[in-house]
């Protein structure tokens, strides 16, 4: 028995449009300032306003938000007594709103106690939709909060089946302005989620579809996307492929790269599609060794190999490791400009916050702490696996 979760989903040029559908009285909209600055906030304020409604707007959401960020959207949302939560942006504003409707329904909750073993009881206030500006994270269609804990430096993973969003208005006009490295690392990300989602030990047939068409269209598109942001096709089966694979892993769960990617990204700063990228073709030749069979089952199927085993396994490893450097983005941690002094002190942490890491439960192989250095490692200095 299996469960599938999901938001109503509205694809394709004006999208926006179906705001005019909601009832109410106040939206409260979750940004950041850059969306805010560029202008992409805009056109949903506009039509929630021809729709009567009175908005608020919290833009303070930082990349990687933090729980005090999070708290205080929770306080301003409880003043302003909102019906509808819109986030408007990339993974880090569509988390933190996620968040935020949780702690404004039920204030009793501290962020951490949010988790799928309680009843939320949502939807007694608001509810919540998602508008994504980065074709990536798939965070418009999970019901997962990934948080950072300014004191702790790690992050945290969140979530509930009851926060997954009530609508997701996917419009690939939203992240036609995208810059070409945002479009690289978020792209990047997409196809981790995909290949993950297939991989991870908790797949369904049905997330198999999502995750194996996702990464199909990356292998695709993503090149083009990063060459020219004016390519619409190319931008659109990006956005659509980020949407698919966040269905997939959403409802299969990630992995090891994100495990290790979580970690790096709280720890040294990496941006999140950066961090998950480096570190998935060692994490894909962790599993080849032992547990190759999935990896090797999606090369067949999106045409990236013929092999079967390790040998195919590997093989998608090279064809991740293939794509990411023709879109000149780093493979390895000193190629993303982490110096090794800092790496090394920073080493024990990365292994104790990835092993505590909630995708790590998914992986096909799971690795003892000495081999999770090890993985660490290689992923610093650009080594292939072969343990």
């Amino acid at each position: 028995m299996w469960t599938f979760v999901s938001p109503r989903i509205v694809f394709g040029e004006d999208a926006l449009d179906s705001l005019s559908e909601i009832r109410g009285k106040r939206a409260l909209i979750v940004t950041d300032p850059d969306i805010l600055r560029l202008g992409l906030a805009a056109p949903v304020i506009e039509r929630l306003s021809a729709s009567g409604f009175e908005t608020q707007i919290f833009s303070d959401v930082e990349a990687n938000p933090e729980i005090p960020t999070v708290l205080r959207g929770a306080e301003l949302a409880m003043e302003f007594e909102p019906d509808w939560i819109v986030a408007v942006g990339g993974g880090s504003p569509l988390d933190a709103a996620k968040a935020i409707w949780v702690l404004y329904e039920r204030p009793d909750l501290q962020p951490a106690e949010i988790s799928p073993f309680i009843d939320l009881g949502l939807r007694k206030k608001a509810r919540l939709i998602t508008v994504p500006t980065t074709s990536g994270t798939g965070a418009d269609v999970t019901w997962a909060i990934v948080l950072s804990d300014p004191i702790e430096k790690r992050k945290v993973g969140l979530g509930n089946w009851e926060n997954v969003p009530d609508l997701a208005l996917v419009d690939p006009a939203m992240a036609a302005g995208m810059p070409k490295q945002l479009t690289a690392d978020t792209g990047l990300d997409a196809l981790t989620h995909a290949i993950e989602g297939y991989t991870s030990t908790w797949h369904t047939d049905m997330t198999d579809g999502l995750c194996a068409h996702a990464a199909a269209d990356v292998f695709e598109f993503l090149l083009r996307a990063v060459a020219d942001g004016t390519d619409m096709e190319a931008r659109t089966r990006m956005h659509h492929a980020a949407t698919s694979a966040g269905l997939g892993f959403g409802n299969s769960m990630a992995s090891m790269a994100h495990a290790m990617g979580h970690a790096l990204g709280a720890t040294l700063g990496l941006p999140h599609g950066r961090a998950v990228s480096i570190c998935l073709p060692y994490t894909l030749e962790f599993i080849a060794r032992q547990a190759p069979e999935r990896a090797a089952q999606l090369a067949h199927r999106i045409g990236v190999s013929s092999a079967d085993g390790e040998g195919g396994a590997r093989t998608l490893a090279q064809a991740v490791r293939d794509l990411t450097r023709r879109i000149d983005n780093p493979l390895s941690l000193s190629e993303a400009d982490i110096s090794k002094d800092r790496f090394e002190a920073s080493l024990d942490k990365l292994v104790a916050d990835a092993e505590n890491d909630t995708q790590m439960i998914t992986s096909s192989r799971s690795p003892s702490s000495q081999e999770l250095r090890k993985l660490f490692e290689a992923a610093y200095e650009g080594h292939s696996i072969g343990f």
